[in-house]
This record gives structure tokens, sequence and C-alpha cells, in this order.
């Protein structure tokens, strides 16, 4: 038995699952509100009483950078030692790893039915990556070495935005005002579809009805403006999606070059699913992903797709515990 989780900002999802010839198979899973709970260790103890389970390994895909066994996750105040947690739990191996790296190692277990394809590239083995937009962004790798891929973590949601156009420098200017230092993760999260919402209000671009001030005082800010934006009810929603939209394409088409991700790109996270309506809009993303200059040809020959499963990174996560620790 394995306990293996994907801890998000948002969200921690914990499963349990038998090892069967090697491979793990779920059992039963639980989703927690993260914020919730004090830390790691409070959410996982809440899953082992309520399963009564005693696994004998336990793997953890966490947000934020994990070095040496270690992680202070930066959406959540929380630190987090994988010996530690192993010795408080009682478990006699804990492995911590960063969740888009869990992601990635999940990646090879989703089906044909939980992908949706944005630009269909050419089929081809190589390097792949995944950038996942939630509560932050994240970014890991899979490099291939002509027999399987190796994940890996990197810090690639924090790099800095590169704007494209006159209306994202007037947007980097706007955030630079706010924040200092402009990454990704500024406006591809949550949080960031918000500061796009936000910038285009204040700069003039668009006018915000009483009925969605009401709403956005008494809702989750960025599922109403997602929720208004793909059903049109309020313009400057929906312009803040197109602008959101068109970013994750660009960041995306940089991971490409970054990682020369030949074999695939992979939208993780919570908003691709929710936004897909808008991201299969050709004149956004795909056309922000393949604007690539001299590289176009290269790009326009990744494919990308969304992933629909939302328990990737729990099972990627597993599949490090049953391996004994990431290889």
């Amino acid at each position: 038995m394995i306990v293996a989780g994907d801890i998000g900002g948002t969200h921690a999802r914990l499963g349990l699952f038998e090892v069967r010839q090697g491979i793990p198979t779920l059992l039963t899973d639980r989703n927690y509100p993260s914020p919730e709970f004090s830390g790691l260790e409070a959410v996982v103890r809440t899953f082992l009483q309520e399963t009564e389970a005693v696994p004998r390994h336990a793997a953890f895909g966490v947000a934020g950078p994990v070095h040496e066994g270690r992680v202070r996750t930066p959406n959540l105040p929380w630190e987090v030692d994988g010996e530690g947690l192993a010795s408080e739990l009682g478990v006699p191996s804990v492995s911590l790893i960063n969740d888009l790296e869990a992601l990635a190692y999940g990646i090879p277990l989703v089906g044909p039915s939980a992908l949706v394809v944005l630009n269909p590239g050419v089929e081809t083995q190589g390097n792949r990556a995944v950038v996942a937009a939630g509560t932050g962004l994240g970014v890991a790798g899979l490099v291939w070495d002509g027999t399987r891929h190796h994940p890996f973590a990197t810090e690639g949601g924090h790099m800095d935005f590169a704007p494209r156009s006159a209306l994202e420098a007037e947007l980097m200017l706007y955030l630079s005002t706010r924040f200092g230092r402009v990454s990704n993760e500024r406006i591809l999260s949550g949080a960031g579809l918000s500061n796009v919402y936000d910038f285009l209000c204040e700069s003039g671009r668009g006018e915000e009805p009483a009925w969605l001030t009401k709403r956005l005082a008494t809702e989750d800010r960025a599922r109403v403006i997602s929720a208004c934006g793909l059903d049109r009810s309020s313009p400057v929603c929906s312009q803040a999606l197109d602008l959101f939209a068109c970013v994750y394409g660009a960041v995306a088409g940089n991971v490409a070059l970054l990682f020369l991700a030949t074999g695939g790109i992979y939208l993780g996270g919570g908003i691709a699913p929710k936004v897909l309506a808008r991201l299969q809009d050709p004149t956004l993303f795909r056309a922000a992903f393949i604007d690539k200059g001299r590289l176009r040809p290269l790009v326009e020959q990744t494919p990308v797709r969304v992933v629909l499963d939302d328990q990737v990174g729990m099972r990627g996560a597993a599949q490090v515990a049953a391996q004994g620790g990431v290889r």
C-alpha cells in the first residue's frame, strides 16, 4: 500500500494505491481544501484516519521548489520536510517532488480520451514539457533518452513575462507598479486572470456593470471572470480571457523552444479545462504559440494537448512511490 498526493495551493488530492506487479492501482481518493490545513502532515493524517490505511510508502507532488527533500510552498504558509513527515506519520519513506514533476510522471498514464488537441503538430518521439496554470504556474520537462522519458522539475512559471504587443507591454508596466518584477505567473494563474481583468478596467478598456461588481465582491473572482468571459455576458471579462489565452500560447511556445519539446506540450492545471472553449479559438492560443519568427516551422510541428484528467499528478506521485523514489 502507498499513499500519494498532488498538493496545490487550492486543493490537496490524496489517494491510496495498491501496487500490483509494479503498477499502482487506485483504491480510494479524497480532495481537501489546502488552505484549511496547517501543513501537509495535517492533511495526510486526516486522510489516513478516514481511510484507516497503513501505507508502507508515500510520495507527494508539492507546489514549490523541492530541494534536498524539503520545500517551502510559495502559495501556502507551509514548510515540508520529507524525513520529518515520514517520522511523524510512521511511514518508512516519503518522497517529495515538485507538483509539476509529479504531473510529468503521470503524463504517460493519460489515455487519449482525457486529452484535447490544440495543435496537432507531428507525432514523434522527443522531449516533452508540461505547462500548468492553476493557483500558480508550473513548468516541468521530460527528457527523451532514446528509450524513455525522464521527468524533471523547474520553476519556469516564474520566468520573466515577455510582452509581444503594445497591449501586453502596457499590461507589464501596469503589473510592475503593483508587484515590481513581473513573472508569467502574474498573468497565467487564477490571481493572474484577476490581474488582467483589473488592468483592462483601470486602463479604460472595459466597464464593470453593477451586477458584475456584486458577483466579484461575493464570489471567487477568477471563476466569475472566466464564466462571464466564456458566455460573453461581460465584454471586459471576454477581453481578459482572450488576453490570457494569447499569453498562455506565447509562454507555451517559449517552453517548446526552451526544451526543444518536439514530443509535445501538455497543458495541465485546473484552468485550461475550464476555459477550453476559448483556448480552442485558433486566433488566440495557437496563433501566439506558433508566432516564433524563424522558428515558427518548428513549433508548428509541436503537438499541444490539454490534460482533462485532474488525477494525473496524484497518479504520477504514486508511480514515483511504486518505483522507490525518483530515478
